[in-house]
């Protein structure tokens, strides 16, 4: 049976035949999971709904000390609980301040740690073995051994830390999406207490329109709008949308809330400049990298397009030449 594992494995054709599988099934699963998929606006607005409800029933106490790192809980795995508890997973495999990496990625809740120490056990082995699987029993990679050990621990530590940089991708494509919707949002802000809502309400009507902008902003304000309403320091609640964000522009309007709640300054005007200064950001990020794309299109046109430009224009010449030296 090993024997035959390994003739099909080391078999360039086969191998061949199965990337090729794999590639059908995932244009198939890239073209129709979008037409599959639910809402993702409304599953989330739910799971904050249903954690709304949950916060309305706890004391206030409580809220306070536990709100920054369990929110939208999901119940943990059982499997990865009893691996995670058994081997003190979260004493020697922990991530600095694992708990705001998870809330800014937009995973919260114990489940979301127990399955980042899960992972960060199970990734190293199984990226070893698939190391040593090639490059010790198929020979597919021709090295030393001393090299392959090398490749080996390089395998290790890349399994350590590649739930470290799913996490921090996770946490960039939000940032992404949240500081090009974040301007549109004040706006809607800026009008909402103009009108005269209050910032709880004016934080919930914002984070249902800007939803179908940013789904990443639509849930931080909706939970930080219960986090308003329900605990008992309010500075802590827009203190806290500052850290899940980590954003310039949202702890500049986190700063101009916590001042309007010590001294009472109006938000209208202080909004109003907030609001200006970030799209103006906006727009000077725009044109920063509309001005970097030329040069780097340069290299690209050196290396494809003027080899084909000199072909187009020196082939008929060369063709002439060679006609009538014969």
């Amino acid at each position: 049976m090993v024997h035959v594992f390994i003739s099909y494995a080391s078999n360039p054709k086969f191998l061949l035949q199965v990337v090729i599988v794999l590639a059908t099934i995932a244009a198939v699963v890239t073209v129709g999971a979008p037409l599959l998929n639910e809402d993702p606006l409304g599953r989330r607005m739910k799971a904050v709904a249903l954690e709304r409800e949950q916060l309305r029933g706890r004391a206030r106490e409580e809220i306070s000390e536990r709100l920054r790192s369990q929110n939208l809980r999901q119940a943990p795995k059982p499997f990865m609980k009893q691996v995670v508890d058994s081997l003190n997973l979260s004493q020697w495999l922990s991530v600095g301040d694992s708990k705001l990496m998870l809330a800014r990625a937009g995973y919260r809740g114990p489940q979301a740690e127990i399955a980042l120490l899960f992972f960060r056990l199970v990734m190293p082995p199984v990226l070893a073995l698939v190391t040593i699987l090639y490059v010790f029993v198929l020979h597919l990679v021709s090295v030393t051994p001393m090299i392959g050990m090398g490749i080996v621990v390089a395998a290790l530590y890349l399994g350590l830390k590649a739930p470290e940089l799913f996490l921090n991708n996770v946490i960039e494509k939000r940032k992404d999406s949240i500081r090009i919707a974040f301007p549109d949002a004040l706006d809607l802000l800026l009008i909402c207490v103009e009108s005269g809502i209050s910032i709880e309400s004016a934080f919930q009507r914002v984070g249902q329109e800007i939803g179908h902008q940013s789904v990443p902003l639509a849930e931080e304000m909706t939970l930080t709008m219960a986090e308003l309403s329900y605990l008992p320091d309010r500075q802590q609640a827009y203190e806290n949308f500052g850290d899940r964000v980590n954003l310039d522009a949202v702890r500049q309007i986190v700063m101009v809330l916590l001042q309007a709640e010590r001294v009472g300054t109006p938000l209208a005007a202080a909004l109003r400049t907030v609001s200006r200064e970030t799209r103006s950001h906006r727009l000077l990020e725009a044109e920063k990298k509309a001005a970097s794309l030329p040069p780097k299109l340069t290299v690209p046109m050196m290396v494809f397009f003027l080899p084909c430009i000199f072909a187009v224009l020196l082939t008929p010449a060369i063709i002439q030449v060679m006609i009538q030296m014969r």
